[in-house]
């Protein structure tokens, strides 16, 4: 993939593209925020991260005619059956909202055991169709009986990631760069686009998400 080649991050969320970019900076090419180029509105209706992920990089890519990136995260919490998952960014509309909404159902329990998960699909256009490379990360943890620091966003202050004692807003992002489920999905992409043939080689139906 030529360094020069700008890619363009399919969201709207400015913490997911600053974060984002400081991770796949060592592959070279400038990731750009979706909304400076395009007003898009993308129905998140895939039933798998992976599927959303395609779903928004997908969309973002047809409407500009060019790479797109695009991140579908959740925090899945084992009490709560593994919600809310999916729909992590729809219980509330703000992320101190969702943080309530969190801690109002884990209260009085003490198997507090969760994950952040996180899939990165790009959508490279070639001249014999679309490569798709799709990367997943997960992150161990736990949730928090409240909210502590100030640092991240999302759910952040209150994921206590495995063999801390601190939430993810508390140890700030030199540490989250490290073992987040974003990190270990964007070292997992990193890894795919180190050899072009591999790019190269996945030319598929255009974006098919079934």
């Amino acid at each position: 993939m030529a360094s020069r080649v700008e890619v363009v991050l399919a969201s709207g969320n400015v913490h997911k593209h600053r974060e984002l970019n400081a991770l796949l900076e060592p592959l070279g090419f400038p990731l750009v925020f979706g909304p400076e180029r395009l007003a898009l509105e993308v129905d998140e209706s895939g039933r798998t991260y992976a599927a959303n992920a395609l779903i928004k990089a997908c969309a973002w890519s047809r409407a500009l005619g060019m790479p797109a990136l695009a991140d579908d995260s959740g925090l899945e919490v084992e009490e709560l059956g593994w919600r809310p998952g999916l729909f992590s960014s729809r219980v509330a509309p703000t992320d101190e909202k969702r943080i309530d909404w969190l801690l109002e159902r884990m209260q009085g329990k003490t198997r507090r055991t969760a994950r952040f998960v996180a899939c990165l699909a790009m959508v490279l256009p070639t001249g014999s169709g679309t490569g798709v490379l799709l990367a997943e990360g997960i992150c161990r943890g736990s949730i928090a009986l409240e909210a502590a620091g100030c640092a991240g966003f999302g759910y952040d202050p209150v994921f206590i990631p495995h063999g801390e004692q601190r939430t993810f807003a508390e140890l700030g992002e030199k540490v989250k760069s490290r073992i987040s489920h974003r990190a270990v999905a964007s070292r997992g992409l990193r890894d795919l686009l180190k050899t072009p043939s591999m790019v190269e080689s996945l030319s598929v139906r255009f974006c098919e998400t079934d």
